[in-house]
């Protein structure tokens, strides 16, 4: 395979990925002619997926170990999931007050290898009862999104530090985990980096073990469960001190999801 082979197909803005044309980053010569060749296939199927660039491409490849096949089924079923569910690109806030009112989503910092930092406050999480799990969903795609927004040049992934201290029955809300799982999963694979579970309740076990069998393995393999006497030295370990929020001995102040 010459150097050509090796070239960003399209120059585009779409996916977080590059707008010049330059090397598929990181991708191997089997990858490189898999992402060709499910381009091919999902472009004829569908002509909007030619605004999306290759590293999108190779997310939901990778995310079906380069099964080209089980790749493009998943890819078009995202790009029909949008148009539905995002049909002005993007959601308001105004489409998500309750969820934004309840403060329990933030983002600031970096980590060791340039991932941005969310932290999620399952103990102010409760189930939404005005707007229901849809208004949740939306909720869900909202923080996605402004996540995608403000990573940085050259990044995709992104770390997400879970603290559940405080959680009890009336933040359980399995229907909006289970929604939430399957929006990350089915619709921003291979977006996630990794996540700590810290300040775990035992209460929070039980709801754990319901939502534990929806998850796939890739994802399994990014959940940390940190025990309190070692959650500063494991957070420091993949975070600086400067980039980790103050409530966990760093130094940065929160900043909700919706001001970032």
């Amino acid at each position: 395979m010459d150097e050509k082979d090796l070239k960003i197909k399209n120059n585009t803005k779409i996916g977080g990925g590059c707008s010049d044309v330059q090397n598929i980053n990181g991708s191997n010569e089997e990858e490189v002619k898999k992402i060709l060749q499910m381009r091919d296939l999902v472009e004829k199927q569908d002509p909007t997926s030619k605004e999306y660039d290759d590293l999108t491409f190779r997310r939901f490849l990778r995310a079906r170990d380069l099964d080209i096949d089980k790749a493009c089924i998943m890819f078009l079923k995202y790009l029909k999931w949008r148009k539905t569910f995002l049909p002005n690109g993007s959601i308001s806030e105004s489409e998500i007050t309750t969820d934004i009112a309840q403060n329990k989503l933030f983002m600031q910092g970096t980590d060791r290898s340039g991932r941005l930092i969310t932290i999620v406050f399952g103990g102010k999480h409760y189930p939404n009862k005005v707007g229901g799990v849809e208004e949740f969903k939306r909720y869900v795609v909202f923080t996605l999104e402004r996540i995608l927004l403000r990573m940085p040049a050259g990044q995709e992934k992104f770390v997400s530090i879970a603290d559940v201290q405080g959680w009890g029955y009336s933040n359980s809300d399995i229907r909006g985990y289970l929604a939430a799982l399957s929006i990350l999963q089915d619709y921003y694979p291979e977006r996630l980096g990794k996540m700590f579970v810290v300040n775990v309740p035992y209460l929070f076990m039980a709801a754990w073990k319901m939502i534990y069998p929806f998850i796939d393995e890739k994802t399994k393999k990014k959940i940390i469960f940190v025990e309190k006497k070692h959650m500063t030295s494991t957070l420091q370990n993949d975070i600086d001190e400067s980039q980790l929020p103050e409530i966990y001995g760093g130094k940065l102040k929160l900043v909700p999801i919706q001001d970032s």
